[in-house]
């Protein structure tokens, strides 16, 4: 029998008549997970971890998880409850937290991650660290298994938070940091303070600063202060943009379309798609004289804006230049010439109405000002209306982009527990098997909600098991009676 069948055999106990084991989730060497659920907190599910007892550390490892459960911060787990039990008539000590659908040592058997992500997940670490630190208490345990996420949130579990002393201290979080690095960016941990496995995409000025972390002297490691400068620094000032002034020349009396309708700016490109809005980049002070940057009008259509070819070229002719001389003009071209004005004006006020018109169709030049390479859109739901399974009604399959499907390297498997009332549709879901990406394992979730079953007369509600592969060439998935 294997250690793994062993501890199964523990679900469906329940620890001080309070908490049940509901499945078996993992082990170390020296501690065991069950799922369970923290009434008193009123969460359906949360984790207990269980470990020997030693009886001439209990109490110590004991009063380090009470420590821990008076702590608060958003990038710290929650510890709901600890104490002393019996199972199988050996005594354990128990910690209950919140319950993290993944962690980090469940992505890097699959992939590593780029430095994009481990910047990411540096930012809310180094904040932990130095909450942690001015109390005088250390991680002390900075492994992959202990990056959790929560709700797509990191969090680092706090059962291994420790009083500082003299074995650990800060400054061993620091070297734990540095090796977290390494090993997140090629998926083994560092030997050494040597990082020239570093893959090439990490700026040589972070390489630095990794080895500096796993340095065996301590005096040459950096500060958290440091750390957070160099990792996430502080956006520069900006100076507030300047009002330009008034003009000073007299407003001109409009007295054609033409006039009315000056030329616009050409439009500048496009920026780049981004996560995130850009901010807006006023004109920096300098000591120099700079120009000052006037408003920019909003961006109206083109083809809209500009008066007809035949009225631009009345436009042309300025009347100021035979205002002058009003002798070269013979007598009865005037009359002519108010007569053509007036037509091209009604004739350009006609094109600019039409143009305007809810159900004409848009100005050619308005439609090829759109984006070139549109991001692509979802793909369709690849739904099935009758399922070959026994019992299965109906199969909806995950909804992924184009560019999500070509990021995968092989195959990305995701379960998904489901709960089927007796008219067949599902109740709550569950995810079993996480896989290596948050997204796919939330699209397998959305997808699971939408699966349809043959209703049943039983009285209890059913539990199936479905079972999802992505690869690049899209999703599939078939369910399991469970």
């Amino acid at each position: 029998m294997t250690e793994t069948e062993i501890w199964t055999k523990w679900e469906s106990q329940i620890v001080n008549g309070i908490f049940p084991l509901r499945r078996f989730l993992g082990r170390s060497n020296h501690s065991v997970v069950f799922l369970t659920d923290c009434k008193a907190q009123k969460l359906a599910n949360a984790a207990i971890k269980i470990i020997p007892a030693d009886p001439a550390r209990a109490e110590m490892q004991l009063s380090r998880w009470r420590t821990a459960a008076a702590l608060s911060h958003p990038h710290l787990i929650r510890v709901l409850d600890a104490g002393r039990c019996k199972l199988g008539g050996h005594p354990f000590l128990f910690v209950v937290t919140e319950y993290a659908e993944q962690n980090l040592a469940q992505i890097l058997p699959h992939r590593a991650l780029t430095w994009d992500e481990v910047r990411e997940m540096l930012i809310p670490t180094l904040d932990v660290l130095a909450f942690l630190h001015r109390q005088n208490l250390v991680h002390s345990q900075l492994k992959p298994p202990n990056f959790l996420v929560v709700n797509d949130q990191l969090k680092l579990a706090s059962d291994t938070i420790r009083p500082a002393d003299l074995v650990t201290d800060a400054d061993g979080d620091i070297r734990g940091l540095g090796a977290i690095i390494v090993e997140a960016l090629t998926r083994s941990p560092p030997e050494s303070d040597d990082t020239s496995s570093l893959p090439g995409s990490v700026p040589a000025r972070f390489a630095d600063l990794v080895s500096r972390c796993l340095s065996r002297d301590p005096s040459r490691r950096p500060s958290l202060a440091d750390l957070a400068a160099q990792i996430n620094p502080a956006p520069q000032e900006r100076p507030q943009p300047v009002t330009p002034p008034p003009p000073s020349a007299p407003p001109q009396t409009v007295t054609s379309p033409q006039q009315a309708s000056p030329p616009e700016p050409a439009a500048s490109p496009e920026p780049a798609a981004s996560h995130e809005p850009a901010a807006a980049s006023p004109q920096p002070v300098a000591t120099q004289p700079v120009a000052i940057a006037r408003p920019v009008p909003a961006p109206r259509s083109r083809a809209r804006a500009e008066p007809p070819a035949a009225a631009r070229s009345v436009a042309q002719q300025s009347p100021r230049a035979t205002a002058s001389s009003p002798q070269a003009v013979p007598p009865w071209l005037i009359p002519a010439a108010a007569v053509a004005l007036v037509l091209l004006i009604a004739i350009w006020a006609g094109v600019r109405a039409l143009r305007s018109h809810p159900g004409s169709p848009p100005p050619v030049r308005a439609a090829q000002s759109a984006p070139q390479h549109p991001e692509p859109a979802l793909s369709p739901p690849q739904a099935a209306p009758v399922s070959a399974t026994p019992g299965v009604l109906h199969e909806e399959m995950p909804a992924v982009s184009r560019s999500a499907r070509e990021s995968v390297r092989g195959e990305i498997k995701v379960a998904v527990r489901v709960t089927v009332d007796r008219s067949g549709n599902v109740t709550a879901t569950n995810l079993e098997v996480h896989g290596s990406s948050r997204y796919f394992a939330r699209a397998a979730t959305d997808a699971a909600k939408k699966w349809k079953f043959a209703p049943s007369d039983a009285p209890n509600p059913r539990e199936w098991l479905l079972q999802f592969e992505f690869s690049r060439n899209g999703a599939t998935g078939h369910a399991v009676p469970h």
